[in-house]
Formats: structure tokens, sequence, C-alpha cells
């Protein structure tokens, strides 16, 4: 099993409400772009949330609470692997922090990495935004 670690920036993010729930409830849909900046993966990424807000304030965005899914798709490097995959994303945003599991879709790598397959997690908050992989080539 292969480790990368890496920061990365959201380029990108637009989210639109497709379902009130409730008063201080929704569901939205997000398109978001990544950029991978330092350490094990250098690329960009491309992903589709569909979130379900429990708690929604006005007021201060940090204080919603949401759990969300996505469908990840990473172009770009591994230690110097070039490439494409898939990644399915399963997470929570509470107290002003994403924290999510994620599957590498076998089968979804193209290029050197065709046959990448694995797990990780990911947090994003005040401190930063960073990735980690488990995989196998």
């Amino acid at each position: 099993m292969m480790k990368a670690k890496s920061t990365y920036n959201v380029k990108k993010w637009d989210e639109k409400t497709f379902a009130p729930v409730a008063e201080d409830l929704k569901m939205t849909n997000a398109a978001v772009e990544y950029e991978f900046d330092s350490g094990d993966l250098d690329g960009k990424a491309s992903v589709n949330y569909v979130m379900c807000y429990t708690h929604v304030d006005p007021k201060d965005e940090k204080k919603n609470v949401s759990s969300y899914v996505g469908m990840i798709k990473f172009s770009g490097k591994i230690a110097g692997r070039e490439g494409s995959f898939v990644m399915e994303d399963h997470g929570v945003f509470q107290e002003g922090e994403a924290t999510s599991e994620i599957k590498i879709i076998e089968g979804s790598g193209d290029g050197e990495l065709k046959k990448i397959r694995g797990t990780g997690t990911y947090r994003a908050g005040k401190d930063g935004n960073q990735i980690w992989l488990d995989y196998r080539l």
C-alpha cells in the first residue's frame, strides 16, 4: 500500500438549492473545482456534491451543519505518475469543518493510474485543506 498526502485549494464553488426541506433545512447541489498545490498529488479535481443541510445559520455559514455525497474526478500526477481517476466521497460539515471518507472507484483510472484503487480521507477547515490516500497501482 502506498500513501499520498497533499494540500489543496478551492478554485470554484457554485452551490444552488434544489429542494427546500423545512424553514432552516435545505438540499443543494454544488459544482466545485479543487487545485492540489503541494505534496504527493499535483493536479486538479472536479466535484459534484449533493448536500442535505440539517441546520442553516443565515448570519454565519460556519455554523451550518450538512451531510454530503459527491463524485470527485482527479486529473494530474500522484508520486510522478500521470492520469486520472474518480473517487466516491461521503462526509459531514459541522463546526466550520468538512471531514470525508473517500474511496477510489476501481476501474475509473486512466494513463499511468489505470489500475489505481484505494481509500482515504480529507479535512477542510480553519487549518487548511488536506487529503490523505492509501492506494495501490
